[in-house]
């Protein structure tokens, strides 16, 4: 690790062979798929165990030995491939089926896949020394080579799919089948992909110099764009003390993850910018002083983001999403305060000191990925605590708490906290949990989706209603709470023309027709005049939308609709009249 500047060692000649060795290495990876598969599919969630673990440790094997495998010290890779195949069998198997992994578990095996892509250059580049040592430049030269070796092989397959079809489907012109058959059978798909991606991986590997000019061309491309991005963060962040937190934090749900990926963004450019040694650090001032940018940023923007998924857990408490946020959030905390301390400690020679940060921080994201992709730490069983401590202390009543999560987002923890709940003694408790535990699909308890209002009082939150003291009825809040006229984030207007009639209205369709100064917007073509609700047979039910209002009347609409002049007026039948102008067609 103390020899940051020792760049990858070369082989002095080509390896003839090992195109064919990964070709077939590829197709043998694609037929073990078949075999350990056969009908099931992981997107449709019908593995088992066994399978799964079985597919992840051979994918993984084979993958560690094409991306790594060198003439000299071959076995290295074949044991190295080995290890990796096992571990990440055992932590698939560990795991689960696939089909019993709650909303948040797939982030475990994404977090297996990073610790396996840090462990792969660590591992080369050890082997190219000889010892337990890793020498940053090699480190970062074999990361940038793997990166860019996965995405040409999977570009290569794309290339061998579409023309696979282009010529099945010109045999089929002259009635020959065979091609589009086997194109259809997951057999043929999974060795031709496998096969596909081992000869790409084996001619890449052998004509490196190809390689090296990609992994060039991408890093000026991103070098370019660090500048950039540099000066829109720097404007955001200045922009703060002017525009206040307040919209930051209202819309906390996509805060974390906006200022998240922007931290990760101006994390490889400064990388693309600095290089793997001193002689390849970007000369062009602006490109240094932008990777300096970027570097000083990735702290305010991890603070940000820790804020923001503070405030959020803090009103609606933990689930495995927000834990997982968490994760990411103190990775960038620990990475801002890195790139942050070197430039004030190194200020224009930062970069001697960012590249041994890396290194140190690359071993402990391999390892803190490997555990978090067992069950070691437990989201969903942290999240569920933490919800029924919520619940059981009256922090959050019953009928805001969020069942569905619980049925189907906290795995069995939660599953098994809602048998619990069936057999609470307080009512409010025991009947949505009986219900929750008895969904079949989390469809099924749509209607209590909103944990922070409920479906029915987010209606009436979200909704204006005209004339103005009128009641709504129950049942139509009822069926608006399961629709998306009045749900969270969308406001409306419902105009009561009876205990049995209703229209309701967007806002969206009218708000876009005013101007800055709020008067109407003319030759805007406004929305559909409402949608009309009616109480049929003891239950409430939506009818047919009616049709656009002319352009010529936008106008009038738009100035009546914020004014509140919304009314019926009595005619041979009723009609909807915004700003005196009647909108939609007549209705009995």
């Amino acid at each position: 690790m103390d020899d940051v500047e020792a760049g990858p060692a070369a082989e002095p000649e080509g390896w003839a062979v090992r195109p064919w060795l990964l070709a077939v290495l590829g197709l043998a990876t694609g037929v073990a798929a078949q075999l350990i598969l056969g009908d099931s599919n992981f997107f449709r969630g019908d593995m088992t165990v066994l399978q799964a673990a079985m597919l992840m440790g051979v994918t993984l094997f084979a993958a560690m030995i094409g991306f790594t495998i060198e003439r000299r010290l071959w076995w290295a890779s074949i044991a190295f491939g080995a290890a990796i195949g096992v571990a990440a069998g055992f932590v698939t198997w560990w795991n689960g089926a696939p089909g019993g992994w709650s909303a948040s578990e797939g982030w475990r095996t994404i977090s297996l896949l990073l610790a396996v892509a840090i462990a792969a250059p660590l591992f080369q580049a050890a082997r190219d020394q000889g010892a337990p040592r890793t020498p940053y430049a090699a480190v970062h030269d074999y990361a940038w080579q793997n990166v860019v070796l996965w995405f040409a092989c999977w570009l290569f397959v794309a290339i061998v799919w579409i023309m696979a079809w282009l010529l099945a489907s010109l045999f089929q012109l002259i009635k020959i089948e065979l091609l589009h058959e086997l194109l259809m059978k997951n057999w043929f798909v999974r060795a031709l992909i496998g096969l596909a991606f081992g000869s790409a991986l084996g001619l890449l590997r052998e004509h490196d110099a190809v390689v090296r000019l990609l992994q060039r061309v991408v890093a000026t491309v991103l070098a370019v764009l660090a500048p950039v991005l540099a000066i829109g963060l720097g404007l955001f962040l200045l922009a703060l003390p002017f525009t206040g937190l307040r919209a930051l934090w209202d819309a906390t749900q996509a805060t974390t993850p906006l200022l998240l990926s922007c931290a990760v963004g101006g994390l490889i450019l400064a990388n693309a910018v600095i290089g793997n040694r001193v002689e390849e650090e970007r000369r062009n001032p602006l490109l240094r002083f932008g990777a300096m940018a970027l570097g000083a940023v990735i702290l305010p923007l991890a603070v940000l983001a820790a804020v923001a998924t503070g405030l959020r857990v803090g009103q609606y408490g933990y689930t495995p999403e927000r834990l997982w946020a968490i994760v990411f959030v103190g990775i960038a905390l620990l990475y801002g305060l890195a790139y942050l301390g070197a430039l004030i400690l190194g200020r224009l020679q930062w970069t001697v000191r960012v590249r041994p940060a890396n290194l140190t921080l690359a071993f402990l994201l391999c390892g803190l990925g490997l555990v978090l992709a067992t069950p070691l730490i437990s989201f969903n069983r942290i999240s569920t605590d933490d919800q029924l401590a919520r619940l059981e202390s009256g922090k959050i009543g019953a009928d805001k708490f969020d069942w569905k999560a619980l049925a189907f987002d906290f795995g069995k923890p939660g599953r098994d906290a809602l048998d619990r709940l069936r057999k609470a003694k307080d009512p409010a408790i025991r009947a949505p949990a009986e219900k929750a535990s008895k969904a079949e699909t989390r469809w099924e308890l749509e209607t209590q989706a909103d944990p922070r209002s409920g479906p029915h009082a987010s209606v009436l939150e979200n909704a204006r209603v005209l004339p103005a003291g009128a009641s709504v009825p129950q049942g139509l809040i009822d069926l608006l709470g399961t629709k998306y006229q009045c749900r969270q984030g969308n406001l409306c207007t419902i105009l009561v023309a009876g205990p049995s009639e209703a229209l309701v209205f967007g806002d969206s369709c009218y708000a876009h027709m005013l101007d800055k100064q709020g008067k109407g917007v003319p030759g805007v073509i406004g929305c559909e005049g409402g949608d009309h609700f009616v109480l049929l047979d003891g239950g409430w039910t939506e009818r047919s939308r009616a049709p656009v209002p002319s352009a010529a009347e936008s106008e009038r609409i738009a100035a009546g609709y914020p004014a509140g002049g919304i009314e019926i007026r009595p005619v041979a039948r009723k009609q909807v009249f915004i700003g005196g102008v009647p909108v939609g067609a007549p209705f009995e």
